[in-house]
């Protein structure tokens, strides 16, 4: 049985996006089934794979508010193994029309748990708030990986996070866990960047990933183009810093081939 894997931090530009797309796309070249869920209606995500949201017939959305088959809905990507179900800027209003829907917090769970056998990772891609959404992703995760910048503000707000995946866990979803606290756009030139790299280590310890993405021109280069940096290019630091990730994923959760562990 694959893995629901929620990618949140309210704060927006830590990286988020981007690390669904790299981490996604490097678990996909470990010969892993990846889905990606692009639940931010800004739809980064979906553009970031290569899908022209403009042309999409459906979306999450549909899923969501209209109980579409979310088989019909996910579309391949250039990489083998990776699919993703898109957003689109409906997903705004997917909020407001959820909220008079009996157990609204389980509707995104219902779409994706018949799909745990068919995939090794689904990742959500949560947009940068804490609204119905974002609770809905959390509500249907395993875990989630909180991705956070390497700059002084970056703890902020992260309290508010964790009460809220506490709460979550609480009165919704007692399986979730933190998968990991990951430091993204890191710069071991500035000070900055390792007084926050050190408090981080500090504060969550043993739940830091030991990969750290640093900063690196290729990934935003390759997310302009519609493709993971993996197929921009797959000799660049950022490349190497996800494939890294992608094989500490997998060997937390001990998978060796699809579906299987040790």
């Amino acid at each position: 049985m694959g893995k629901i894997i929620a990618l949140a931090n309210q704060k927006g530009g830590v990286g988020k996006t981007t690390t669904a797309i790299n981490l996604a796309a490097s678990l996909a070249a470990y010969e892993k089934k990846v889905l990606v869920v692009d639940a931010d209606p800004q739809a980064n995500a979906s553009s970031g794979l290569g899908i022209d949201v403009k042309k999409s017939e459906r979306s999450l959305y549909d899923c969501l508010v209209n109980g579409e088959d979310c088989r019909r809905v996910i579309v391949p990507t250039a990489l083998d193994g990776l699919e993703v179900l898109p957003s689109h800027i409906d997903l705004v209003g997917a909020e407001i029309e959820m909220l008079n829907m009996d157990g609204r917090e389980y509707t995104l769970k219902k779409v994706l748990h018949p799909l745990k056998d068919e995939y090794d990772f689904i990742l959500i891609d949560c947009s940068p708030s804490l609204g119905l959404i974002t609770v809905n992703a959390l509500t249907a995760a395993d875990s989630v990986i909180i991705p956070m910048q390497c700059e002084y503000f970056a703890l902020e707000g992260i309290s508010k996070l964790l009460n809220t995946v506490k709460l979550i866990k609480s009165k919704l979803n007692r399986e979730l866990e933190i998968e990991g606290f990951l430091v993204t756009m890191y710069d071991a030139r500035l000070r900055v960047a390792n007084e926050i790299y050190e408090e981080v280590n500090r504060r969550f310890q043993d739940l830091v990933f030991e990969t750290v993405i640093q900063r690196n021109v290729k990934l935003v280069e390759a997310s302009s183009f519609g493709q993971p940096v993996l197929l921009y290019d797959a000799e660049s630091r950022g490349s190497a810093n996800h494939m890294q990730l992608a094989q500490e994923l997998i060997e937390k959760n001990k998978l060796t081939g699809h579906g299987e562990t040790d």
